[in-house]
């Protein structure tokens, strides 16, 4: 007895695949599991026009033949005839989403590769024209070279059409495999062109979007213009943050004198100078240059352009063993790097997603900031490049380069070394170009100042506090320096021993180890230090960038900068890796690298500094 044909229902999530399936096949469906997994099977009888039954099988819906969890492997196995116990599709019913075509045809190609006969069930019409966006189907079947049907599932509308085109495609069994190159960008350039010349009206905002998206998208012009936005950014950080830093430095001081006119000489004034106003108020003075950083990530976020970067990176990232997947992790990374590290759970392959975990503390996180702020400050002199490009912004934006194109090498070893794999491919709906709501981005703003000003006052006060206790005592007899004769300094001076032949003096070893709680606290240890030194509290109210020109020379300083670009500062982020491992292994793992990798820049930008006369 011949079988009767088999049709596999196929298409994206949410293109109303199991609608179509519902009303083809009514109450005439069996559920069930695919052998050897735990995915359901949903299958039922259909008669065609000419009277013949044939099974129609819905497929779990995915973005493409490279799949990403069970349910897709499923649709694979099928479609190519691996899955065990079922024997390949006859036909197949592609059903694609009319208001996202050019994204859809991506897979409708893919399909096509495979040479079987196939009609396409172009969906949600209805929608579509609601919309503005009409679609010639003739032109759309001419391009793709199979039958194209309207339909509309949740109304039932087109179904005739359907099974008649069905009924021709499995009678004629043809199917022509497509031409075009299996990779998935390809594919994508192709869904485009073909959605182009099917699509014979649109909103105007549709193509505005494609306009634009055709030159921030460009291979060529797209990552121009990113790390233009980028170069920008980091020119504002210093030149926009100028006068509110002064108005944080002036409130400050005057804290300062105003407690040292107010309390007596002793212990709780000294505690409340040097170790909460100096200290905590050396980190809090960089609020407004956080707050201009996350402005324009917030407006980027808000305006779609994010996603963008995310697919351009993805070109980018497709050699170093990563994908697209992993942008949006890395992305987080610039804020903080423990919900970069959470973030990565969206990434199912779990080779790339260590690869990211492990890379993700190299991307410079928003607590480097002030100490990059403070050197720069210090060393680096605010003369003008060219009108409007400052030689400041320019060093940061460099340093936070560096920390990208290192996390770029260091997946790169690591997915050839302890993650070796295939990677994954990459696939985003892109969302529509918008103005950002000033609302929205005024409430972000508060919320990132918020937990910044929280953590100022509670874990770098603490620690800070805790500094100044341990630099403080014990007291130093007459002609000794109180911050090598306290506890501190002791240990200070036992590490000074490793990290000398790298450019570090006593006062930078000693800010390593309170910095490894949060990095901000290497620049109020520093303030700290200094100020218990200073021959009065007045004194030890001075700017830090001041006191760093008068001690360290350009070599130091360029040195401490290299060793913060990748050294595994905050303790918290290593407990995240140990959560997300569920081990040891792989957070010590990073904190050995990291440090390797901090040690051996540090030493090189040191080493070459001073053989250029910078020492």
């Amino acid at each position: 007895m011949t079988a009767i044909p088999l049709v596999a229902l196929v298409g994206n999530p949410n293109a109303g695949k199991s609608a179509l399936f519902n009303a083809l096949t009514g109450a005439r469906q069996k559920v069930g599991n695919y052998p050897g997994v735990t995915v359901e099977r949903h299958s039922g009888r259909l008669a065609l026009d000419d009277g013949r039954p044939i099974e129609l099988v819905d497929l779990p819906g995915t973005y493409s033949l490279d799949p990403s969890s069970p349910d897709e492997e499923v649709t694979r196995d099928v479609v190519l005839g691996r899955q065990a116990g079922e024997r390949r599709p006859d036909a197949l019913v592609v059903v694609a989403d009319a208001t996202n075509l050019d994204n859809h045809l991506r897979f409708v190609l893919q399909l096509k590769g495979l040479g079987l006969p196939a009609v396409l069930a172009l969906n949600m019409v209805d929608m579509a024209k609601r919309d503005g966006l009409a679609i010639d189907p003739a032109a759309l079947a001419r391009e793709l070279g199979m039958p194209v049907v309207e339909t509309v599932a949740v109304r039932r509308r087109g179904l005739d059409d359907l099974r008649a085109a069905l009924t021709d495609a499995l009678t004629t069994r043809s199917g022509v495999a497509t031409t075009v190159d299996p990779d998935i960008r390809q594919f994508q350039r192709e869904a485009r062109r073909i959605a182009a010349a099917a699509i014979v009206a649109q909103p105007r905002g549709r193509a505005v979007t494609r306009s634009l998206d055709s030159v921030v998208l460009h291979p060529l012009a797209g990552p121009v213009i990113l790390f233009t936005l980028l170069f920008v950014m980091f020119q504002a950080v210093f030149s926009w943050s100028e006068a509110p830093i002064g108005w944080i430095e002036g409130a400050q001081g005057w804290l300062a004198e105003r407690a040292i006119a107010t309390l007596p000489d002793g212990f709780l004034r000294s505690l409340l100078v040097e170790g909460v106003i100096n200290g905590v108020g050396s980190v809090v003075v960089f609020l407004p240059q956080i707050i201009i950083l996350f402005l324009f990530i917030l407006v980027l976020e808000a305006s779609g352009y994010m996603v963008r970067a995310a697919m351009l990176m993805d070109r980018l990232m497709a050699g170093l063993g990563l994908s697209g997947r992993a942008f949006i992790p890395l992305l987080s990374s610039f804020a903080c790097a423990i919900p970069g590290i959470m973030a990565t759970r969206s990434i199912s392959d779990p080779r790339e997603r260590l690869t990211t975990i492990l890379v993700a503390p190299l991307m410079t996180c928003s607590a480097r900031l002030p100490v990059y702020a403070v050197i720069i400050g210090a060393f680096i002199p605010a003369r003008d490049l060219a009108p409007g490009i400052g030689l400041q912004g320019v060093v940061l934006f460099a340093l936070y380069l560096a920390g990208i194109l290192s996390a770029m090498l260091a997946s790169v070893l690591i997915r050839r070394t302890v993650t070796r794999g295939v990677g994954g491919g990459f696939l985003m709906e892109l969302p529509r170009y918008q103005w950002p709501s000033p609302r929205d981005v005024l409430i972000g703003l508060w919320q990132r100042a918020y937990v910044f000003l929280r953590r100022a006052g509670t874990i770098i006060m603490g620690v800070t506090v805790a500094l100044w206790l341990l630099a403080s005592y014990p007291v130093a007899p007459a002609g000794v320096k109180q911050s090598e004769y306290s506890v501190a300094g002791r240990i200070a001076s036992g590490l000074e021993a490793v990290l000398r032949p790298i450019g570090f003096n006593h006062e930078m070893s000693l800010a390593v180890i309170p910095a490894m709680a949060a990095r901000e606290v290497a620049v109020s240890a520093l303030q700290t230090v200094y100020a218990i030194d200073a021959e009065d509290e007045e004194q030890g109210a001075t700017e830090l960038g001041g006191r760093l020109a008068g001690r360290w020379s350009l070599a130091t300083a360029l040195a401490f900068l290299a060793w913060f670009v990748f050294a595994p500062q905050c303790l918290s982020t290593i407990a995240v890796i140990r959560r997300e491992t569920n081990g040891w292994r792989w957070p010590l793992f990073a904190v050995a690298y990291l440090f390797a990798l901090a040690y051996l820049a540090a030493g090189a930008t040191y080493w070459t500094a001073v053989a250029a006369g910078l020492g």
